[in-house]
């Protein structure tokens, strides 16, 4: 099929180097939190009960699941029904920079910064900024009203949970609101392509986002994967819920409180796979400073154009970034 990417080709060296594994490792499945967000509208007692469960869920799990979300399922069906519109173009024609009119490296294969076969994604993607969403051509105008649609509605979403999780720090009524207007955040589009090497190559690897807050829409065939208390555990699908995970930005500015976990995915063998990621970001030069008034800060202050500087550099002279680490006072 012409609309699939070279994905062997790319990783040909890592395959041929590397021992040859039978099977991947199985992990057991985990029911996440579920938070029935409708409880935000009720009562003061039922508001406070949500709100404490979001909290707890961030500080103990990093991850939740959210339901009674507030994006209607055609906006997300119909986001979903455009990437695989997509992606199953032909690939040298997804490979151009012309084909959305996105800035260049939008279209992404692979991880071409991979130093082992275990930094390699099995994936390719279209990763923008909202920014340049009004950008896209018009003969690419469903999948660009798509993209505003799920967009405008992922950013009220995290914006909403954000100032939830914002509160018990102490951060000032309006940091969430100064800080992340909606052009700032990012969006990709995902598809993990069946991989002959299901047992050696991963979907994506293992890593944590630069963001303050991600809102996932994925489909029905699974293989998200998180590292809780020491070991690796499968997301079993959720028709009806969004997967929220805290990113690094937030674990830093809750001084430790938040956790921005490991996650990945697994490959695939026989079908293909898609998700929407909505990463919540601020703008370059707001400050990410630890907010507690009990505890030593764990983090030295930076701004999230410092933190990006850092993480690319990182991943260029080691395939992978380093993360929160870098920052540790």
């Amino acid at each position: 099929m012409d609309f699939e990417p070279p994905l062997q080709e790319a990783c040909k060296d890592f395959l041929e180097n590397a021992p040859i594994i039978d099977k991947f490792p199985e992990v057991e499945e985990c029911e996440l939190p579920v938070i029935d967000l409708s409880h935000l509208d009720s009562d003061h007692v039922n508001r406070d009960e949500c709100m404490n469960k979001i909290v707890q869920a961030a500080s103990q799990w990093g991850f939740f699941l959210v339901v009674n979300h507030r994006i209607p399922p055609q906006v997300l069906n119909n986001i979903q029904d455009e990437q695989k519109k997509v992606f199953h173009q032909p690939f040298d024609k997804k490979k151009e920079q012309t084909y959305l009119n996105l800035p260049a490296c939008s279209y992404r294969l692979g991880n071409p910064e991979a130093a082992c076969l275990q930094q390699f994604a099995w994936a390719e993607a279209f990763h923008m900024s909202m920014a340049n969403v009004p950008g896209i051509n018009e003969q690419h105008q469903s999948l660009r009203s798509a993209i505003e649609a799920h967009g405008k509605r992922a950013f009220h979403l995290a914006e909403s949970l954000a100032e939830i999780l914002a509160q018990p720090l102490g951060l000032e009524s309006t940091y969430i609101k100064d800080h992340f207007p909606p052009e700032t955040s990012f969006l990709r589009l995902n598809r993990y392509a069946p991989c002959p090497f299901s047992s050696q190559v991963f979907g994506f690897f293992p890593h944590t986002d630069s963001d303050l807050l991600t809102i996932v829409h994925q489909d029905q065939v699974g293989g998200l994967e998180l590292f809780k208390d020491g070991r690796w555990v499968g997301i079993k699908p959720n028709s009806k819920a969004l997967v929220v995970n805290v990113g690094d930005l937030f674990e830093a500015l809750s001084n430790g409180v938040y956790k921005s976990i490991k996650h990945r995915v697994r490959a695939n063998e026989k079908v293909e796979r898609f998700s929407v990621a909505f990463f919540f970001c601020p703008t370059m030069d707001t400050v990410i400073q630890s907010c507690s008034t009990t505890e030593p800060a764990v983090y030295k202050s930076f701004t999230f154009q410092e933190y990006k500087e850092q993480m690319q550099k990182d991943v260029h002279e080691l395939g992978d970034k380093v993360g929160l680490s870098r920052f540790f006072l």
